[in-house]
This record gives C-alpha cells, sequence and structure tokens, in this order.
C-alpha cells in the first residue's frame, strides 16, 4: 500500500543530493533538534531521560482523532512530561466523518490547552482509511474554532504535495483544493513533513517559511535520518524535528499568545 511514510522515504531516498522543486523555496539549515511528536502507539520508559541524555525540549503528543477518539495516554504522558520539565503540545489527527468545528470540540476538550500548550492539525492524507480524509473546508473550519476558543492558530501538520492539491496515494487522491495564500491555513504556522534532505515547502508558505520540520519518522522507512528517531533516551522510537530558531526562540515561540504565522524567507 502506498503511504505517507513511503511517500516520503521514497523522496528521501532521491534526495542524496539537494532538490530544488519548480517555484517552490526550501529551508537552507535545520535549526535546533530538539522537539519529538508521538502517540499512544509510542512507548515512553522515562521523559526524564530524553530531556538529560537527548536533549529533548518539547514534545507534541496525539490528542485526539476525528470527532470521537480520544488518546487514552494524553492526559497521564502530559504529566509526566511537564514534569520531567518539557514543554508540552498536542495535535489533532483531522478526518471526513465529522465536521471541523465538531472535532475542534474534541480536541479542545481533550488538549485542555493552557497558555504554555502547543496546538496543532495533522492535515494528511489518510493511510488506513483513504475515504475518512479530512478535506480543505474541515480544516479551515477546525482551525476557526480553534482561533475562536483560545485566540491562537494551530499549526498545520502537512506535506508540500497534499497542501498544493497534488494526487496522494495508492489511489491518487487531493486534498480538495490548493491552499492558497489568503487561506485561514496559509496564516497558521507550518509544520511540514519531509524526509529528505531539505524540506519543500507548500507555494502557500512560500516566502513564510516553516517554523518545524518533521525530518525523521518513527518506523524503518523514516527518511534519511530515520536512525535517528529511535534514538532518544527513555522513547521507543518517536518522530524528530527541528524548530527553526534557538532554544529561547522556541520557549517564546512556544508560549505565545498568538502565533505569528510569518518567518524570514527560506
Amino acid at each position: 500500500m502506498f503511504t505517507r511514510r513511503n511517500l516520503l522515504a521514497v523522496l528521501a531516498g532521491l534526495a542524496a543530493a539537494p532538490c530544488w522543486a519548480a517555484g517552490r523555496r526550501q529551508a537552507s539549515h535545520p535549526g535546533l533538534d530538539a522537539v519529538i511528536d508521538i502517540s499512544h502507539s509510542t512507548r515512553v520508559k522515562d521523559f526524564r531521560l530524553a530531556r538529560h541524555y537527548s536533549r529533548v525540549l518539547a514534545v507534541i503528543h496525539k490528542a485526539s482523532e476525528g470527532g470521537d477518539w480520544v488518546d487514552p495516554l494524553y492526559a497521564r504522558r502530559r504529566t509526566e512530561a511537564e514534569g520531567a520539565g518539557l514543554l508540552w503540545g498536542a495535535y489533532h489527527f483531522g478526518t471526513r466523518e465529522y465536521s471541523g468545528a465538531a472535532q475542534a470540540a474534541l480536541f479542545l476538550r481533550t488538549a485542555k490547552p493552557g497558555p504554555a500548550t502547543l496546538l496543532a492539525l495533522d492535515l494528511e492524507y489518510n493511510e488506513q482509511n483513504p475515504a475518512n480524509t479530512m478535506g480543505i473546508r474541515q480544516a479551515e473550519d477546525f482551525v476557526r474554532a480553534v482561533a475562536a476558543a483560545t485566540g491562537r492558530r494551530p499549526l498545520i501538520y502537512t506535506t508540500a504535495a497534499w497542501a498544493d492539491n497534488e494526487p496522494v496515494g495508492a489511489r491518487q487522491q487531493r486534498l480538495g483544493g490548493r491552499v492558497t495564500e489568503d487561506s485561514i491555513l496559509a496564516q497558521c504556522p507550518l509544520w511540514i513533513a519531509d524526509y529528505r534532505v531539505r524540506p519543500e515547502l507548500p507555494s502557500a508558505w512560500r516566502g513564510k517559511g516553516w517554523h518545524f520540520w518533521q525530518y525523521a519518522g518513527d518506523t524503518r522507512d523514516g527518511g534519511l535520518r530515520g536512525a535517528m528517531a529511535r534514538k532518544v533516551a527513555g522513547i521507543e522510537s518517536c518522530d524528530r524535528n527541528y524548530f527553526r530558531g534557538d532554544e529561547t526562540t522556541l520557549r517564546k515561540f512556544w508560549t505565545a499568545r498568538e502565533m505569528p504565522h510569518k518567518t524570514r524567507k527560506a
């Protein structure tokens, strides 16, 4: 089956040398390698080990999916991670079955965001159930609902191909419309997934750049740097992410009341 991770791994294999795509910009440097993202499927032994031995500063954990599923380990892991001195974030995996507003409501009830909780929407091809893939209008409604409730726009986790409405997966499925610069999605900070040497940006974020770059996945096909995902102390494999800035900038960004959507040009 053709999956997102397989796609990213294939692209990574094609990118042994820097690859530039027409009409898109790529980042010129990685940034701070201190952010991981996980879910209930990730085995965690001790967040303190990750903090002190692997220099992890922040965790983004899955909180919910669709309109009726809650990650059973979210609340417990939050207590453990914050107790270890880690920054905490929550993400929602979007689906088609429920409206964007309904999914946002579940996400907020589950995430229980405070001033120091990073929020994110996972907007990608649903490889497990393609027919239940979130559409662009649902994603926009989700962001509006989260922004109205919290005063902050969530990160948008996606790939360049998906955000640009290119066909993905065995069914050659599309998002349902390209994310344009005037979409509320493009006003959100970008969390780009790309396992190649340099990340490729969706056209709507051209000139803004990414805030987070997921550069390695938690599976064996997790890209050129996939082995890095299995080298975090106290955690049995996880997705790895760069933040575009230093530690001081990361902490300011994480707790910003209104997240900026512009960065220096990539």
